[in-house]
C-alpha cells in the first residue's frame, strides 16, 4: 500500500483544514485507516481512525467534536476535516493503513499500522 497525504498548511486558531490521503496498490476496503500526528518533541499519537467499511470511527478525546474522519473506498481516499483548530493541533500529520479482517471495531494503536504516508505539516498560529 502506498499512501500520499496532502492538505496541510498554516492556519490561524479557529480555522479549518481538510487533509487528504490517497492510497494505491491494494484494495483499500480491506484496511482500517488512521490519521496520526507528531508534534515537535513528542511521540506520534493517534488522532482518528476508521474501519474498513467506514462504520466504526475512533477519535482521540482532544479532537472529538472538532475533527471528522471519512473515507471513500471507491476513490481510494481518506479525509480528515479539522475545524476549530487550536495551536496544540500543530504537528506533522500522517495517514496510515492496517490490514484488518475484523468487523465492528477499528485499530487504534500506532503499532498496529504497517503502512505509512510521508506526512503533511499542519501549523496553527495563535
Amino acid at each position: 500500500v502506498q499512501l500520499q497525504a496532502s492538505g496541510g498548511g498554516l492556519v490561524q486558531a479557529g480555522g479549518s483544514l481538510r487533509l487528504s490521503c490517497a492510497s494505491s496498490g491494494r484494495i483499500m476496503s480491506n484496511y482500517d485507516m488512521g490519521w496520526f500526528r507528531q508534534a515537535p518533541g513528542r511521540e506520534r499519537e493517534t488522532v482518528a481512525a476508521v474501519s474498513q467499511s467506514g462504520s466504526v470511527t475512533y477519535y482521540v478525546e482532544s479532537v472529538k467534536g472538532r475533527f471528522t474522519m471519512s473515507r471513500d473506498n471507491a476513490e481510494n481516499m481518506v479525509y480528515l476535516q479539522m475545524n476549530s483548530l487550536k495551536p496544540e493541533d500543530t504537528g506533522v500529520y500522517y495517514c496510515a493503513a492496517a490490514w484488518s479482517n475484523l468487523l465492528g471495531t477499528v485499530r487504534r494503536l500506532r503499532s498496529e499500522y504497517g503502512y505509512w504516508g510521508q506526512g503533511t505539516l499542519v501549523t496553527v498560529s495563535s
